[in-house]
């Protein structure tokens, strides 16, 4: 496991993460971050279990310090990647601008290499998973798979996506016909471009986050390290990205406890697509946030508490099982 970077801003304190590359089978690097909770204090071996941490479209390491820091301080060690396309891993086209994906599958390959890693730094058992937005498309993919984990919490997780009342088949005929066209590499119609919509939207319009320090720091990160932030999703990743919801709407509930957080205030991921897979997983939990939006481990202090509690209380209920 070769070091790899893990950036901070001016003023922020020594971060405690080690960062490393991964290869995958198919060739491609990806960055890894592990956060171990021996490390905020705590004497080796005292962590409880693992978080397998599934971040979210356009997401990194960075973004999630301070929660891999929070599940630390609850006795967790963390372990994420930056997904094929996006953070410091190998980005899959020439421009690497936009968020892309070949084929939404595909990121079962990382998922292998994170588990790989885990069983490699003997990380301790039992594991559990935190995914967000379209890590918990890849997570719930991950399931059917076999991911051993004793639970799984999802924050907004991608089980459909809000196209604002264009039907499904509709996006599917568009992006098929741009794909055809050799324009499938390119920014879909309505994402917004190369750039980060961070760097574009005002904190009052913004989808993300009602916690303006929060977006403060997302918009600084983005703007002091623009190769590691990407922009609008291409046609190709949103068609893949439609097919792998709808198939993932036909897979049985995992046998497995889950968390399911959607907040009422949620306008990119589908809120009837997740309800509608709570309610048909005898294990799951659907939590209402009311006031939150897109991300509630990114939201105002009592939302993402809220949400972070449960999780970690979810995850207990399972380290001795």
């Amino acid at each position: 496991m070769t070091p790899a970077p893990f950036y901070t801003l001016p003023g922020d304190p020594i971060p405690s993460v080690r960062s490393f590359w991964l290869r995958t089978e198919d060739g491609l690097r990806l960055r890894a971050g592990y956060w171990a909770a021996r490390d905020r204090g705590g004497a080796a071996g005292e962590a409880s279990g693992t978080v397998l941490l599934f971040t979210g479209r356009t997401e990194y390491l960075e973004k999630y310090h301070q929660v891999a820091l929070d599940l630390n301080a609850a006795g967790y060690d963390v372990l994420s990647v930056d997904w094929r396309g996006q953070g410091l891993s190998d980005r899959l086209q020439v421009n690497p601008r936009p968020g892309h994906a070949e084929r939404f599958s595909d990121y079962q390959r990382d998922v292998v290499e994170l588990v790989v890693a885990a069983q490699e730094l003997d990380l301790p058992r039992p594991w559990h998973m935190l995914a967000h937005s379209m890590g918990g498309a890849i997570g719930l993919a991950a399931l059917e798979g076999g991911l051993p984990v004793a639970s799984a919490a999802f924050s907004s997780p991608m089980w459909g996506i809000d196209f604002r009342g264009i039907p499904v088949p509709v996006v599917l005929a568009l992006t098929g016909i741009l794909v055809r066209l050799g324009r499938g590499g390119r920014p879909a119609p309505g994402s917004g471009g190369d750039d980060s919509f961070l760097l574009l939207d005002p904190f009052l319009k913004n989808l993300l986050t009602g916690d303006g320090p929060r977006w403060g720091r997302m918009v600084a990160e983005t703007a002091t390290w623009p190769e590691i932030a990407i922009g609008g999703a291409t046609s190709n990743w949103v068609r893949e990205a439609v097919l792998e919801c709808c198939r993932l709407a036909a897979v049985p509930a995992p046998d497995l406890p889950a968390l399911i957080a959607l907040g009422g205030r949620e306008r990119i991921v589908s809120g009837a697509a997740i309800r509608r897979r709570a309610a048909d997983w005898p294990g799951a939990r659907l939590m209402e946030l009311p006031e939150s939006r897109h991300e509630p481990m990114m939201e105002r202090d009592p939302i993402r508490t809220a949400f972070l509690q449960a999780a970690v209380q979810l995850f207990g209920q399972y380290d001795h099982s």
